[in-house]
């Protein structure tokens, strides 16, 4: 296995281009996809070959660079660079509607040309600007997740074991993690923790990607079937149970990869801490609860097929939300860059 410097390189801006991580050919291979226009990077989100909310927030700030470029590429004059802008950004913030840090990311980087006055500065000083905002975000969801680890991880004790779901590591953000992130920081600690990571269907992200970045770190891990996370909280395996998020509202519900809520209820029933580790850019102060939160529903062929394969006899249908909300009653504490939070959440954390 090639090992990834750490944090990982999941996106970033290479010669003119939005250059990410294809996290699709994972665990099979480690290749970089090349995003040269909007359309490219638009079906690369919607295709999960970027995902994860702070990755995704990443993503789309470049993106935002990409479509900068282009439009001066192509000899648009200042109106026609700012309709691409504002048209690439509609279509970026369409990709992927649960998670809410694509479009704050988005809406950060555009902030900027209107404080360019629509673009009317220099068309290189504009893109220098653009850049520079994208990489702001890059750099500060890194240093995010490490203070947002290094709050998790005083909450685990010095040698245990973590319950996962999905991946919210390093591929999912902009390198270092969010749930995972907080193992990451354990383990630079000096705490001796490892993990059991739900496979996670359909798509099986916590196979494939959580363990692949565990055994790339060097972490322990071992895969299990959603379905028997039950025996493994009764069995007394797991010390606590952490999960990423897509977003939290105003009271605490949140909104992460489905099957994350009936983890919560398990860890609820067998008494293990169930925590939530998400950026303050992941809370919503226009969700007042979980009902607010908009759940991406996705293709069937998603469950039909694994791969090339069809294993679901024709004539059958499937219902494929990509998300659940959790209700916060059922969350132990949330773990932001900000410290350990319980509702209510302070002002500053939802934007006040």
């Amino acid at each position: 296995m090639k090992r990834l410097p750490f944090p990982f390189p999941v996106v970033r801006w290479q010669q003119d281009q939005v250059e990410l991580i294809d996290q699709t050919l994972l665990p099979d291979r480690l290749e970089f996809r090349h995003c040269r226009a909007i359309d490219d990077l638009c079906r690369a989100i919607r295709e999960l070959a970027v995902r994860g909310a702070p990755a995704i927030g990443v993503a789309a700030a470049y993106g935002l660079v990409l479509s900068w470029r282009r439009a001066m590429d192509e000899g648009l004059d200042t109106y026609g660079r700012a309709d691409r802008l504002r048209r690439d950004r509609d279509a970026l913030a369409a990709t992927r509607p649960t998670a809410v840090n694509l479009v704050w990311a988005l809406d950060r980087v555009l902030a900027r040309t209107e404080a360019l006055r629509g673009g009317q500065a220099d068309p290189e000083k504009v893109l220098a600007a653009l850049k520079a905002e994208a990489d702001a975000i890059l750099d500060e969801d890194i240093a995010m997740g490490r203070a947002m680890g290094e709050a998790g991880q005083a909450l685990l004790p010095d040698k245990g074991t973590v319950l996962t779901h999905c991946n919210a590591g390093g591929l999912a953000t902009g390198g270092f993690g969010t749930a995972v992130g907080v193992v990451y920081a354990a383990r630079l600690a000096g705490k001796d923790i490892s993990v059991y990571a739900d496979e996670t269907r359909p798509l099986l992200q916590g196979a494939r990607l959580t363990a692949w970045e565990l055994v790339n770190q060097g972490v322990p891990v071992t895969v299990l079937c959603e379905g028997a996370a039950a025996s493994a909280l009764r069995a007394g395996l797991i010390d606590a149970v952490i999960t990423g998020a897509d977003r939290v509202a105003v009271n605490g519900d949140a909104a992460n990869k489905i099957g994350t809520y009936p983890l919560a209820v398990l860890a609820a029933r067998h008494g293990v801490p169930f925590y939530i580790a998400a950026p303050a850019s992941t809370f919503d102060a226009g969700a007042p609860d979980g009902n607010a939160i908009p759940i991406e529903m996705r293709a069937e062929d998603e469950v039909f097929r694994w791969r090339d394969r069809k294993v679901v006899p024709a004539g059958a249908r499937a219902w494929n939300p990509a998300f659940d909300v959790t209700p916060a009653e059922l969350v132990t504490a949330y773990i932001t860059e900000r410290g350990v939070l319980k509702p209510p959440f302070p002002p500053e954390i939802l934007g006040g």
